[in-house]
């Protein structure tokens, strides 16, 4: 069963950074495309990243591109997300999820194309 835990989370203040990490202990993540989701109080979950397990490429929201960077540590079983110049409306509880997405690449996989999810990291962004 593959299982994924998010850790990293925290308070920052606007401008900061944070690193989050997904890690899948014994699963070899490279054969997952993974995605980093976010959803703040009140609101959908939306996608903020993911990195495709086709070829490694990546894809990012419009709101996040330039200041998030996704990558992949297969040896550590761990994908990181680092998030730079953080926003007020970055504030979200950000989970990792896993999907068997075979030559899925250029476009970010919406929320029903996983099948794995991490419990959710907190991430607050505030003076």
């Amino acid at each position: 069963q593959l299982q994924l835990v998010e850790s990293g989370g925290g308070l920052v203040q606007p401008g900061g950074s944070l690193t989050l990490s997904c890690v899948a202990p014994e699963f070899t993540l490279e054969y997952y495309t993974i995605g980093w989701f976010r959803q703040a109080p009140g609101q959908d979950r939306e996608g903020v990243s993911c990195i495709f397990a086709s070829d490694g490429s990546t894809d990012y929201a419009d709101s996040v591109r330039g200041r998030f960077t996704i990558s992949g540590d297969n040896n550590k079983h761990t994908v990181y997300l680092k998030m730079n110049n953080l926003k007020s409306e970055d504030t979200g509880v950000y989970y990792c999820a896993a999907g068997l997405l075979p030559g899925w690449r250029g476009t970010m996989p919406g929320a029903m194309h996983y099948t794995h999810w991490g419990q959710g990291t907190q991430v607050t962004v505030s003076s």
